[in-house]
């Protein structure tokens, strides 16, 4: 399943890519909705199953710390390693390198993404849908970033679609790699509290405000709320 689900990211992202080429008028709105799922599942889901996964060896306070950690890292490398294309402006090289730099970070991050999955699925069932329907919606705005940063940087088309395609497959592959190893509860405490952090950056710091950027509040906001109780929802029946 969590192969399948690999496969379902690399559509995902495709879509992502397609739409960012032909509904630009409508991101906002697919941004917010993202968002509000990406922090809805840290929340609401990882972060419980890793302070439970956890508790054997750690007590809540350090799983938080896990969590700083996880939130942390994804700031340097956003800031210090270029990983999301709005970085690109503090390059020193030309515009061919910059698009290239932000493209192959996205890419890296869909690979962690589809590890997200692939251990997420190693919980159980429920924790490893629910993640990777979070996943799923980040993906396609990593689709649209993808080919945002490489046109921005005077890419063409073709090596735009080029580059996509790589950030289509990472997912899948990181899924695969996830069946080389095995981890325990306690070690999959930690890497889940780590992708909560990860999901926490990406939800508050790189997705809320790029939905909200240059657009009506109201109507993202709401947005916002129905991608994270969407999430609540799933999390809510599912325990059922």
């Amino acid at each position: 399943m969590a192969l399948g689900l690999g496969c379902a990211a690399l559509v995902a992202t495709l879509l992502g890519g397609a739409f960012a080429l032909r509904y630009q008028d409508k991101l906002h709105l697919i941004l917010g909705f993202s968002a509000g799922a990406v922090l809805g599942v840290a929340l609401f889901d990882l972060l419980p199953e890793a302070v439970d996964l956890a508790r054997k060896d750690y007590a809540p306070p350090t799983v938080t710390v896990f969590v700083a950690i996880g939130f942390f890292a994804f700031m340097f490398l956003n800031r210090v390693v270029l990983l999301h294309p709005e970085d690109e402006e503090h390059a020193v090289h030309g515009h061919h390198r910059k698009g290239t730099l932000g493209a192959a970070s996205l890419s890296l991050h869909s690979f962690l993404d589809g590890v997200g999955i692939g251990l997420a699925f190693k919980v159980s069932t429920t924790v490893g849908a629910v993640v990777a329907a979070a996943v799923l919606a980040h993906d396609f705005s990593d689709g649209i970033n993808t080919v945002s940063v490489i046109l921005k940087n005077r890419g063409k088309g073709i090596r735009a679609l080029k580059w996509l395609l790589l950030d289509a497959v990472a997912p899948l592959l990181g899924v695969a790699s996830t069946y080389l190893y095995t981890l325990s509860k306690v070690q999959l405490g930690v890497v889940l509290s780590v992708f909560c952090g990860f999901f926490l950056y990406i939800g508050a710091s790189d997705l809320l405000p790029e939905s909200h950027h240059r657009h009506p509040k109201v109507l993202t906001g709401l947005m916002n709320i129905a991608g994270a109780a969407v999430i609540w929802l799933a999390i809510h029946f599912a325990a059922f």
